[in-house]
């Protein structure tokens, strides 16, 4: 009895955490104008615990770990009344929560290791209930998207489809290897004007946006601009420093926005966790981010790093996950696959996600699409 209830109070404070987080954060700031999912537990879902935020930008998940009872039903209800979309996950038949497809506006159906051979009877149910959506979860191969495709379900997830095509030779081009030196440049607190102006001088596309830019930086100087490194120095490292990040994973495989998204939330939740392992937090963002980019262009991060102009230090972490970067990531690594002990990574992971669609909107609005 005490260790369920001390895992419930584990589940429970991370609960908290994450609302919390939302609530100090504000969901709009972290998800921009995406709908955000998020997981609750009972005591929210009951009414124990009231929710901090309103219906218009938030879905509901009710896990497969919820056990439906009257008090759970009667709680989903009033918050479907009150506007909330509520999202079934991992969907399983039998597990009592299909008392609750007339309430729900999304069923996660889970391709991979879920029970298929009664798929049939599910989407039917699902399908006498208007307006319902199924989401296709954990798709992985052409199968399981043809299975998806099969059945119509609306939306869709997984790796077969957030990853764009594997390249036949993952590499990156002169060009980008010298947007990455600029990110890994700008990182040091202690880098020399001088190089980080002659790596934009080299890369025409980011010296022509620092020199439009600084225009309007400039308004009201009554010298003009006569050299890249006045440019620079109006427009300031940490602006130019979001475009050279945004222009080197955007490069990659010209990503949808939302694995841009993704790639740069896990560098800056490596930056944001450096401090507690005692690594260098420039070190830490590059790390995140080139592993970001392997992800993008399907390769492992080892065999990039082996392209790049790296410290020992980054491409230790990256080739073999050694050394205080190499426990960054490997905790970021643990916090991604939900692995326990790792809760307390829910407010620095929003102020990453946070901080990415902020630079992210920033940099397209400069950034032709």
């Amino acid at each position: 009895m005490d260790a369920i209830e001390s895992g419930r109070q584990d589940t429970y404070a991370s609960s908290t955490v994450m609302i919390n987080a939302f609530t100090e954060f504000g969901i709009a700031e972290v998800a921009g104008s995406r709908p955000c999912f998020i997981n609750l537990t009972r005591e929210f879902l009951t009414g124990r615990l009231p929710l901090p935020f309103g219906p218009e930008q938030v879905v509901l998940e009710v896990l497969e770990t919820v056990a439906v009872d009257d008090d759970v039903i009667e709680g989903i209800t009033s918050l479907a009344e009150a506007g909330y979309r509520i999202a079934l996950d991992d969907f399983v038949w039998g597990s009592g929560h299909e008392q609750l497809l007339g309430l729900a506006s999304y069923v996660k159906l889970d391709l991979l290791d879920g029970d298929l051979t009664r798929l049939d009877e599910i989407v039917a149910a699902c399908r006498r209930h208007p307006g319902l959506q199924l989401v296709a979860e954990r798709l992985e191969t052409d199968e399981h998207v043809a299975l998806a495709d099969r059945y119509g379900m609306e939306l869709r997830q997984g790796y077969a489809l957030s990853r764009p095509q594997v390249l036949s030779t993952p590499s990156l081009s002169p060009s980008r290897m010298r947007r990455l030196e600029l990110v890994a440049a700008l990182m040091s607190p202690d880098a020399p004007l001088e190089k980080i102006t002659s790596i934009i001088v080299s890369d025409p596309a980011l010296a022509l946006r620092v020199l439009r830019v600084s225009n309007s930086a400039a308004a009201g100087v009554t010298s003009k601009i006569s050299s890249v490194r006045q440019a620079v120095m109006l427009v300031g490292l940490t602006r130019i420093r979001r475009w050279a990040t945004l222009m080197v994973v955007d490069d990659v495989a010209e990503a949808p926005e939302e694995q841009l998204l993704t790639a740069l939330t896990l560098a800056r939740l490596c930056e944001n966790l450096a401090p507690r392992f005692g690594a260098d937090p420039g070190a830490a963002f590059i790390s995140g981010l080139v592993t970001g980019m392997a992800r993008l262009t399907g390769c492992t991060a080892a065999a990039m790093a082996e392209q790049l102009p790296l410290t020992a230090d980054v491409s230790d972490a990256l080739t073999s996950g050694t050394g205080r970067l190499g426990a960054v990531l490997n905790a970021v690594r643990a916090y991604e696959a939900g692995e326990s002990g790792h809760e307390d990574l829910a407010v620095p992971a929003l102020d990453a996600m946070r901080w990415s669609t902020r630079t992210l909107t920033d940099a397209h609005g400069f950034t032709p699409r």
